[in-house]
């Protein structure tokens, strides 16, 4: 399957094998951690790595954006990778597929690598904060426990590891749903990911070869 309904805090949101999060009552998109420019970072600190990884997660992201109907977007943060990645082609980039979606709200819940990155680029029309309250949700970066409400975060990159016989095992990127906070797998195409290790209640959603694989209960 390509999508699987949860039910969060009381309230039904869609798990989207692109690494997404939909709430479909109030028409917000959740995704965390598109790193955009991580690879130019690279380069400029001298590592030849591969370039083209910003223009297929904005394209990735504009799909996300047409699959599902959406109004808000919640960019749970780390939208930037750094400083150095903000060359003239990723800024350029980013401020063209922002004008595609001009009729959608933004917001960037500011990520660690954000605040180092610096201001948005002029022209992105993207508001910032620290958190945001939605309804019983409160949207952070850091997955913290928060006495405000149920947190929906990102920042760990969570995945789990799937063994098979012998010693044959495999890392998949995962949504996480503990009994307070949420976490959200990476959504950018050049970033890693941290094995974690849910409780028995926890909510699990693994990704795997374009489809969503329940680990934990759903409904």
């Amino acid at each position: 399957m390509t999508s699987q309904p949860i039910e969060v805090a009381g309230e039904r949101l869609l798990a989207l094998v692109e690494k997404a999060l939909y709430w479909p009552e109030r028409k917000v998109l959740f995704v965390a951690d598109i790193h955009l420019g991580k690879a130019a970072t690279f380069r400029a600190l001298g590592v030849s790595v591969p370039s083209g990884t910003t223009a297929s997660t904005l394209r990735a992201l504009s799909c996300v954006l047409e699959r599902v109907e959406v109004e808000h977007l919640v960019l749970l943060g780390d939208l930037w990778h750094a400083k150095e990645g903000r060359t003239p082609d990723v800024v350029a980039a980013f401020l063209a597929w922002r004008r595609q979606h001009a009729s959608i709200r933004m917001t960037l819940i500011e990520g660690n690598h954000d605040l180092k990155a610096g201001r948005l680029p002029e022209g992105s029309d993207v508001s910032e904060a620290p958190n945001l309250i939605l309804g019983p949700f409160d949207l952070r970066h850091h997955p913290q426990v928060s006495d405000e409400g149920y947190v929906l975060a990102g920042h760990i990159h969570p995945c789990v590891a799937l063994h098979g016989r012998g010693m044959d095992s495999v890392r998949l990127p995962c949504f996480w749903f503990g009994e307070r906070v949420g976490v959200l797998p990476a959504f950018g195409d050049f970033t890693g990911c941290a094995k974690v290790r849910p409780k028995r209640q926890d909510q699990v959603l693994a990704i795997a070869d374009g489809k969503l694989l329940s680990l934990g209960a759903v409904v």
